[in-house]
């Protein structure tokens, strides 16, 4: 078998994992014994226990500033001290679509208590981007992600989508979504970190 059939043997097998059905793929991290700070929204819910990170956390890069599909800049230095759902989406993927409605909902249910919803479109132009954000209603920045594989690099490698990311507020990644995730579990990663 030569390299190049290898290569893009594992290619597909990438985007065939990128589709599979709900929660298969997720690399979420199972909880451990660790007390929610007093004060938080965790322990205000009544959730004594708080998830560690997935293994292999990193830092969160917050020096970039990217549009959003409305023109206006969204600087990540300004992040800094919240919760970040961070999503890579497409307006041509079939899961993305199922996706976006949680996180118009979970924009508006828990921005009160820190949580910021991103979605950063990996390869659509700005008024694609628009038409899809108007259609699905969405109510968090759209960012365009077209040109910037900077962005993609600093957060990825991004081999397919959806792909999502959530950043604590001490700016760690702290939990990967590759493909995607049901319901439950991304509310269960916003009111852990929280």
């Amino acid at each position: 078998m030569t390299l190049r059939w290898m290569v893009a043997g594992a290619g597909a097998l990438a985007l065939a994992m990128s589709t599979l059905p709900v929660g298969l793929v997720s690399s979420h991290a199972h909880p451990h014994g660790s007390a929610a700070p007093a004060g938080s929204a965790a322990a205000a819910r009544g959730g004594a226990v708080v998830a560690a990170c997935d293994a292999g956390a990193k830092p969160a890069n917050y020096d970039f500033v990217l549009q959003d599909h409305n023109g206006q800049d969204v600087d990540f230095e300004s992040l800094r001290g919240k919760v970040v759902l961070l999503n890579f989406w497409a307006t041509w993927c079939g899961p993305c679509k199922i996706e976006v409605p949680w996180f118009v909902e979970f924009a508006e249910q828990y921005a009160h208590e820190g949580l910021v919803v991103l979605g950063l479109s990996v390869d659509d132009t700005v008024d694609k981007i628009r038409a899809f954000a108007d259609q699905y209603d969405v109510n968090y920045p759209m960012l365009v992600g077209l040109g910037r594989e900077d962005f993609q690099e600093a957060y990825g490698p991004i081999w397919g989508v959806p792909m999502t990311f959530f950043i604590d507020r001490e700016g760690t990644v702290c939990r990967t979504h590759a493909g995607i995730a049901t319901r439950g579990e991304f509310e269960k990663d916003i009111e852990d970190l929280l």
